[in-house]
């Protein structure tokens, strides 16, 4: 299905400001369907055929939707669309004739006319409609909370037509919450509650408010309720801004271990301000399992953080004990153990300043090919560079992997390259320099890394299964059994040698490394 703006460009000759606009509308519209009980459709003039192109709908959670098939993408034209035709020529709202039929239901054809304001302030012209229709297969007396809701709806409509609704987006806000369900208080002109439905009523009594709200100052009751008073204040300024024809950020309050959020709208039908719109939810318990969700990483990064020092500690331990050792084959065995466990601690010591347990491997592979080409025991300058990236991954993978990585890299600089005057050393004046390259790219749901030297390969008898130092074994061990995968050492087609790592991503890993 085509986008709003992929719709209205291809049909349309509306700016990108206009396009904008509607995409505000449709971003903060299932307000007023759940108000109206109705869908809101947004339509939009085809050029020149006297047609209108369903660009947007949303459907009301609060009654039952008249149309079962979507509507967007469908153009209409002719006596179907004479209401939306009149609300777009006069720019006023249509509200006059009889129930139309959709198959067996019955519905109530409203349209509302959509103004972009100018940017003095003026009311624009009318780029677009949204059609409000009611399913009437369920019409009854309405209570005094549906009285309510519709008196607000046909408050935000004329807004609407107005241009004045929806009021601008503040950085980093959503429209998900609250929503008209979760708690709905109406005030008037002077901020005095004029109705609360019950869902308010009790958000506000775990507040530690007993009492019925009509007839109270919102403003000042946020002051007195908030544990902390400048919360407090903040609060009930946000609703004398919205009195004053402002669109305030959404704001929350604290009392009594509870918690409620807040999102206040004016309302100012015709440019007149009669009052103002407070949306209420009951977020108690989201906000405690974030609180827990925040303890648990703070606590996880610590751990990482420990068992990078205790690594490091040992690695010092082993460094110092390399020096005391008389023998050059141990003296060798415990430096490469150094390097085994300060790869070990390079990612834990990224794990302990992520917020997941997922690492970006990039830098941490950058700085293990570093060290590689500073403590290799070689003669010879060779030079490193990384192709594609390993993006994020989990810390399962990352601590499995930067061993393999480690171990492939140093055998590529002390094995690939020997000392000048040995078989195989690099060659005269105008020949490649020593490089390796470590490589990685993503296919299929898994991760494709190979690392390829331009020195001298393989001997000619090595056994790619069961050949090697301890550090090849390692890197098999590693490979086969906690990443899962496979490797394949070959000598390369233009010389040199080749390990190619294939290793099975997560799916959500997977996803990650994707984006």
């Amino acid at each position: 299905m085509s986008t709003l703006r992929d719709l209205a460009e291809e049909h349309t000759s509306l700016r990108p400001a206009d396009i904008d606009h509607l995409h505000r509308i449709a971003g903060d519209w299932q307000l007023l369907s759940d108000l109206s009980f109705a869908d809101l459709l947004l339509w939009v003039p085809v050029d020149g055929d006297g047609t209108f192109l369903c660009v947007a709908q949303v459907r009301p959670t609060t009654a039952p939707t008249a149309y079962l098939d979507d509507q967007v993408g469908r153009i209409v034209g002719g006596p179907e669309v004479a209401h939306l035709e009149i609300a777009h020529r006069q720019g006023r709202i249509w509200r006059e004739g009889d129930p139309v039929w959709y198959g067996d239901v019955p519905a109530r054809h409203e349209a509302i006319p959509v103004r972009l304001r100018t940017a003095d302030g003026e009311s624009g012209e009318v780029v677009a409609v949204v059609g409000r229709d009611t399913n009437l297969s369920t019409a009854r007396t309405p209570s005094q909370l549906e009285l309510n809701y519709l008196t607000t709806a046909d408050d935000l409509a004329q807004m609407i037509a107005d241009g004045t609704f929806p009021p601008p987006r503040h950085p980093g806000e959503t429209t998900s919450a609250p929503r008209v369900g979760d708690g709905l208080v109406r005030l008037d002109a002077n901020g005095k509650v004029t109705y609360a439905s019950p869902n308010a009523q009790s958000a506000y009594r775990r507040l530690g408010y007993a009492s019925h709200l009509v007839g109270e100052d919102l403003a000042k009751l946020h002051r007195r309720l908030a544990s902390d008073p400048l919360e407090g204040t903040d609060a009930g300024n946000a609703v004398l801004a919205a009195l004053r024809g402002e669109a305030p950020p959404r704001r929350e309050i604290d009392a009594r271990g509870a918690t409620m959020l807040t999102r206040a709208l004016p309302l100012m039908p015709a440019g007149v301000p009669i009052g103002a719109l407070v949306l209420v939810r009951d977020i108690t318990e989201v906000r405690r399992r974030d609180r827990a969700l925040i303890t648990k990483d703070a606590t996880i990064r610590e751990i990482h953080h420990r068992v990078k020092n205790n690594l490091q500690t040992v690695a010092a331990l082993l460094r110092l004990q390399a020096r005391r050792v008389a023998m050059p084959e141990a003296r060798v065995a415990l430096e490469e153990s150094v390097r085994r466990v300060a790869s070990i601690a390079l990612v834990h010591e990224t794990l302990s300043m992520s917020s997941d347990e997922a690492v970006e491997f990039d830098g941490i592979v950058d700085r293990v090919a570093s060290a590689a080409t500073e403590v290799a025991a070689t003669e010879v300058s060779v030079g490193m560079r990384r192709q594609g990236s390993f993006g994020v991954l989990p810390a399962e993978i990352a601590t499995s992997l930067v061993m393999v990585l480690n171990e492939l890299l140093l055998n590529a600089v002390e094995h690939g390259f020997p000392p000048a005057g040995e078989e195989g050393a690099p060659g005269p004046e105008g020949a490649p320099e020593p490089a390796v390259v470590v490589s990685a790219h993503r296919f299929r749901k898994q991760l494709h890394v190979s690392v390829t030297d331009n020195g001298r390969g393989l001997p000619e008898q090595f056994d790619a299964e069961k050949g090697g130092n301890l550090g090849l074994q390692i890197v098999r061990a590693l490979v086969t059994g906690e990443l899962r995968g496979t490797i394949e050492l070959r000598n390369g087609a233009r010389g040199g040698t080749e390990a190619v790592l294939v290793v099975p991503l997560a799916r959500g890993t997977a996803d990650r490394l994707a984006g």
